[in-house]
């Protein structure tokens, strides 16, 4: 397969995102995984190969996984003929009313919440015991919702915050349904030698109620590390984070536009997808 900076279908087109683009067909919504990559809030020129076929078939993946804990976008992953240069890459989904919050559920103390906790003793306004390092499980799975920016950083809310732009109601339901779900993956990837350090979802209402959509438990949208070095103290992602680690001693200043990046961090990012997708799914692309 050869890498995909940009979809060009002959369909009606929807909307271009960071990473997938949309496209309208028979009445549902046609989404095309790319192999763009985004970090910083910046889209690189690189491609990342073979990127955009593992988040989609990740995400079919844990869409299969959870439909009973709740209900998906999901139609099919199969295309019709004259789409055939992108199956593997795409889906054919539900369309919905997607709710603009951002639905993050950490399980470990790192990233953003590791920040607020060391300037605070905080996460997400929740006190937090004294104590915890970078990489501490919390006490327990914590929802930690954003809000869902077109451009630039999406900005941490409290509960309280959501409810009152969303509904309480809306809220309880996705809150309720993200724990579960990263409980259930939590739980799944520990017998893959993976812990699920955090994960976002987004959700969107549609007639038969809200459902899940976009992507699910995929390398652009958790947090993964390998069990056996965590177990040593040593934080070792199987996602994004390679790359932002990366780019943090580059001495980009984070401004667009996004540089080149060198063909080893390339081919490094390409691996470690595929790595992360073979484990989680015992099966290599």
């Amino acid at each position: 397969m050869e890498p995909m900076s940009k979809a060009e279908i002959d369909l009606p087109f929807v909307h271009r995102g960071k990473v997938r683009d949309t496209y309208e067909l028979d009445g549902n919504l046609l989404i095309i995984s790319t192999d763009r990559i985004s970090a910083f809030d910046s889209i690189f020129p690189n491609p990342i190969p073979r990127k955009g076929e593992v988040l989609n078939r990740l995400s079919l993946f844990w869409f299969k996984k959870t439909r009973d804990i709740v209900k998906n976008h999901l139609i099919s992953d199969q295309m019709p003929e004259n789409l055939k240069s992108v199956q593997g890459r795409a889906m054919i989904v539900k369309k919905a009313q997607v709710v603009p919050m951002e639905s993050v559920v950490r399980g470990y103390l790192t990233g953003s919440g590791w920040k607020e906790y060391k300037e605070q003793g905080t996460l997400a306004g929740i006190k937090l015991p004294e104590g915890l390092k970078n990489g501490s499980r919390l006490p327990e799975p914590t929802f930690t919702p954003a809000t869902k920016a077109e451009s630039g950083h999406d900005i941490n809310i409290s509960v309280e915050e959501a409810e009152n732009m969303f509904g309480k109601e809306t809220v309880d339901f996705i809150k309720s349904k993200a724990i579960a779900l990263y409980n259930f993956a939590h739980d799944y990837l520990l017998t893959h030698n993976l812990i699920l350090a955090d994960t976002k979802f987004e959700f969107g209402k549609t007639e038969d109620g809200i459902i899940l959509v976009d992507e699910a438990l995929t390398p652009d949208s958790s947090r993964y590390w390998l069990m056996n070095q965590y177990e040593k103290g040593i934080l070792d992602s199987m996602d994004k984070q390679f790359l932002r680690n990366y780019l943090e001693q580059s001495g980009w200043n984070k401004e667009p536009p996004a540089p080149q990046l060198p063909e080893e961090i390339i081919n490094k990012t390409s691996e470690r997808y595929l790595k992360a997708y073979e484990m989680i799914t015992g099966e290599k692309l």
